[in-house]
């Protein structure tokens, strides 16, 4: 009796550490699937809207200084003011809420990148291919994967702990380089007459 318990109690322990340890690829593909139902409500509890979106705003205007954090005012007072007039206030906020979608969010863990955010535009289906992500980075508290597309570029996934077993999405790295500006989804191949 005593080993029975003994083998219960470690295997428990055993299942315990395995989940704990893959809850942040379960998160992934957990999006990946709301995404792919459309299901805003599972999306809200695995995405950290606000967190996303904060990440996002520097990558979309393609601009490196945008990455860079503002000069401090008790640092450097003429940097400082430099930045608060080199900002043009007409300068329109990029669009970070059309990589937010359900689509998007779906196309975004298929590696479709930069191009993700055109799924919502145009109501395209998601993509057939299902890539499985890699792991970047493996803590107790954060992961990283990222998803990489037939080019090489890789979209990175950071993902971070609220609960023992939960996990929410709270950075999008998006590959280098700047989302078209018109829609051109990839289209079926021409057939051969």
């Amino acid at each position: 009796m005593g080993k029975l318990l003994f083998n219960l109690v470690l295997t428990a322990i055993v299942v315990a550490v395995v989940c704990f340890f893959a809850a942040p690829g379960v998160a992934f593909f957990a999006i990946r699937s709301a995404g792919d139902a459309n299901d805003a409500a599972a999306l809200s509890r695995l995405v950290d809207f606000g967190a996303v979106r904060q990440s996002l705003r520097p990558q979309m205007g393609g601009d490196p200084r945008a990455l860079q954090p503002a000069p401090s005012f008790l640092e450097d007072p003429i940097g400082a003011v430099r930045h608060q007039l080199e900002q043009a206030p007409t300068v329109r906020a990029p669009d970070v809420d059309a990589y937010l979608t359900p689509r998007a969010l779906s196309a975004l863990t298929r590696g479709e990148g930069r191009l993700a955010s055109q799924r919502s535009a145009q109501g395209a289906a998601p993509s057939t291919g299902d890539p499985i992500p890699s792991p970047v980075y493996w803590g107790i508290n954060s992961a990283r994967m990222a998803v990489a597309d037939q080019g090489g570029s890789r979209t990175v996934f950071t993902f971070a702990r609220k609960g023992v077993f939960e996990w929410k999405l709270v950075h999008v790295g998006l590959p280098d380089g700047v989302a078209p500006a018109t829609a051109s989804m990839p289209s079926a191949p021409a057939k051969a007459d």
